[in-house]
């Protein structure tokens, strides 16, 4: 597509994935491949994923509400609301909400990535199939390594 567009506060393509909630701002075929924008909401108190990399796509978060711990390159950061973070391509990262509030943050995906990871995490939450081993089944077609083990707030 070589058109600009907006997407309102109401709008995007809501995703319901069990203990949380991504809304696509914008994916791959609106960008020509080269941004993803993702809003995690809902992410409760304790939740994370697995410690994980990308192999395709360098990730970013901006922190909107809560608080987040982030583990990157071997150190931790508190992440609160205002906090920007810069993942590069294939480096292991991980996060956690530490507020007791729900979080809610912008993802980046550059070039444009794992839509179609929340998008089969979505399907699998809704059929009841959201295991451990569909997680990795899911993020090995997304270009995503799971590192470590998938907490149990996350599925």
């Amino acid at each position: 597509m070589d058109r600009g567009f907006v997407v309102l506060a109401d709008q995007g393509r809501l995703l319901d994935l069990g203990n949380f909630q991504a809304v696509v701002l914008a994916d791959g075929d609106q960008t020509s491949g080269d941004l993803a924008v993702l809003q995690t909401q809902g992410e409760p108190s304790g939740f994370g994923p697995p410690l994980h990399r990308h192999r395709d796509a360098a990730e970013a978060f901006f922190v909107l509400e809560g608080e987040y711990l982030m583990f990157l390159d071997g150190e931790q950061h508190l992440c609160p609301p205002g906090a920007f973070v810069y993942v590069p391509r294939g480096v292991p990262h991980t996060f956690k909400v530490t507020s007791e509030g729900p979080g809610r943050k912008l993802n980046l995906f550059t070039p444009a990535a794992m839509v179609g990871f929340f998008e089969e995490l979505a399907a699998a939450e809704a059929a009841g199939t959201a295991t451990p081993s569909a997680l990795d089944e899911i993020a090995i077609r997304n270009y995503m390594e799971v590192l470590g083990p998938v907490p149990d707030s996350y599925l």
